[in-house]
């Protein structure tokens, strides 16, 4: 990996093109690739050689985007997959299956919570869920002797509660599993969960990577630096010959700083092929040469927004981490010194029905099932993203009812504060 800064990367980092090469990364819209002989691309299904044959598994343009994120994140491997769901569906099942457990935080996306809580628990992995704010007892009395993988949000969406990466990263290592982040809302140029200890970093591209709502996908970064070897009776599949690729040792063969990637897409992709398309990815490059750019006003807007709204009689309450009277104030400002993001969550007086009083009376602000794009967008989680939790989890979660997420785009702060303050008349 180079040693430029995330600004230099985000314009350039993923892909060098040659003399006469294309400047932007070129879309490869192909399904199949062409060799000359047999013996040649058996070689490549060995994984014996690097290569393409087939974009379900792997293809160059998505190869360049992927590179790219992971040296935003500071890994040494990534995917993309086609959303964000199926990253964090991928980075868990690659080392969690049947008869095993994970540790995950509460506070967690609800579409997460459900893969986690519903999907993934009728095949056969538990979890236990706990508070982003448990004590060191807590989070100690919820590993037992199968868990896998701990699981956490770097800021939990909608909650807007922050990880304490370091933390959870310690009592992880502690039991010989991975600590793997959801950096969504963060993005890289905000906070590298690696740099506090995570082992493994996803995302959905969707939101701010992206950043126009043109494109759903995700990504997968391996940090290269959990040793699977040393914990070789917990991670088989990654620690024993593979016998569909014809007992290939992933840890063995393509060490820490490949395997986990390597297992993921000759395994997982292989198998479900949630492939993002090479079109999508080269739009979510597009994203991500701005991202650094658009961040900063995103979090300019999001503050702004949010000092707005702490002030205003009709608000019970405004969670947004940059607020130095937010209780995740002191975490925001260690992990996340020049800004959260632009999503900002915050109750009103009269709970649900406030709420939709509201969401009804707003001009420039959506009402739309997406946040973290260059629109202003919001919603009601509990009727939409949460919908399927019962009013105990939705608590757990830290969604409230009445809870209205706001997604502040890229728009004057001014006119933003302007429309919220004409729908507040309305409650």
């Amino acid at each position: 990996m180079s040693q430029y800064r995330p600004e230099t990367i985000c314009v350039q980092g993923g892909y060098t093109p040659g003399n006469g090469e294309p400047r932007q990364i070129p879309i490869v819209q192909s399904t199949t690739f062409k060799y000359a002989t047999s013996e040649e691309m058996g070689r490549l299904f060995d994984l014996e050689a690097s290569g393409y044959f087939y974009t379900r598994l792997q293809n160059p343009t998505n190869d360049y985007v992927a590179a790219k994120i992971a040296e935003l994140e500071g890994g040494t491997a990534g995917m993309l997959t086609s959303s964000g769901q199926a990253a964090n569906f991928y980075a868990v099942f690659n080392i969690a299956n049947c008869g095993d457990h994970v540790v995950s935080c509460s506070t967690i996306y609800g579409g997460t919570y459900n893969l986690f809580h519903v999907t993934m628990r009728k095949m056969g992995i538990d979890f236990t869920f706990v508070s982003p704010d448990c004590t060191d007892e807590e989070l100690e009395a919820a590993f037992r002797p199968n868990t896998k993988a701990v699981f956490g949000e770097t800021i939990a969406n909608p909650a807007l509660t922050v990880l304490d990466i370091e933390k959870f990263a310690k009592a992880a290592h502690a039991h010989g599993v991975p600590l793997i982040v959801d950096n969504t809302f963060a993005t890289p140029v905000g906070c590298r969960p690696i740099d506090w200890g995570a082992d493994i970093v996803t995302h959905s591209t969707t939101k701010y990577m992206d950043g126009h709502g043109a494109a759903v996908g995700g990504a997968i970064v391996d940090s290269g630096r959990f040793d699977w070897l040393a914990h070789a009776d917990k991670f088989p599949g990654l620690t024993t010959p593979d016998d569909s690729y014809h007992g290939v040792t992933y840890a063995e063969k393509f060490g820490l700083g490949g395997a986990f990637i390597t297992k993921c897409t000759a395994q997982l992709m292989r198998d479900f092929g949630s492939i993002q398309s090479p079109q999508n990815a080269f739009y979510l490059n597009l994203g991500l040469e701005s991202l650094h750019v658009r961040m900063a006003r995103h979090c300019e807007n999001g503050l702004a927004v949010a000092k707005f709204l702490q002030s205003h009689p009709k608000v019970e309450a405004v969670h947004y981490c940059d607020l130095p009277s937010d209780p995740y104030h002191a975490l925001a400002e260690k992990y996340l010194p020049h800004g959260s993001c632009g999503v900002v969550s915050f109750e009103l007086k009269g709970g649900r029905a406030a709420a939709e009083a509201f969401m009804a009376r707003l001009k420039l602000a959506a009402i739309e099932t997406h946040v973290a794009d260059a629109r202003t967008c919001c919603l009601n989680p509990a009727t939409s993203t949460h919908r399927q939790m019962t009013e105990e989890e939705l608590a757990a979660a830290g969604v409230p009812a009445g809870l209205v997420r706001m997604s502040c785009g890229l728009e004057s702060r001014e006119d933003l504060i302007e429309d919220l303050s004409q729908a507040l008349e309305a409650v």
